[in-house]
């Protein structure tokens, strides 16, 4: 079952803040209403975020011609103690990665790994 599909659970790993930094990294000019759209929340909620992450020094909004362009700082370290260790370009990486390979998927699944 996908997280999409009827009577799947709604929850997911990311919050709408990474959700929106990494639509924002794939697609700089692209306009919050269409962010609002792609994340699953309103436009209202994304320019919230927007300004958030601006405000923690995550993204920087420039002006061309009629439409903003966002930049990542991918330098700046994730903000949960959890992650703090590692800065944003390890998820922007992580994301950029893709699915696994074929060759990986054919191999067989992963060894199980002990519970510590």
């Amino acid at each position: 079952m996908t997280p999409h599909e009827p009577g799947a659970s709604r929850w997911t790993f990311l919050t709408n803040h990474g959700h929106v930094l990494l639509c924002l990294v794939q697609e700089p000019e692209l306009r919050l209403r269409d962010v609002a759209e792609r994340v699953g929340v309103t436009e209202r909620a994304v320019q919230g975020i927007v300004s958030d992450l601006e405000e923690a020094g995550y993204l920087t909004r420039h002006r061309s011609g009629r439409q903003n362009v966002y930049e990542i700082d991918g330098d700046r370290p994730m903000r949960h103690p959890v992650e703090a260790h590692q800065t944003v370009r390890a998820l922007i990486d992580l994301m950029k990665a893709g699915p696994r390979s074929r060759t990986a998927r054919q191999a067989g699944p992963a060894p199980r790994r002990r519970r510590v």
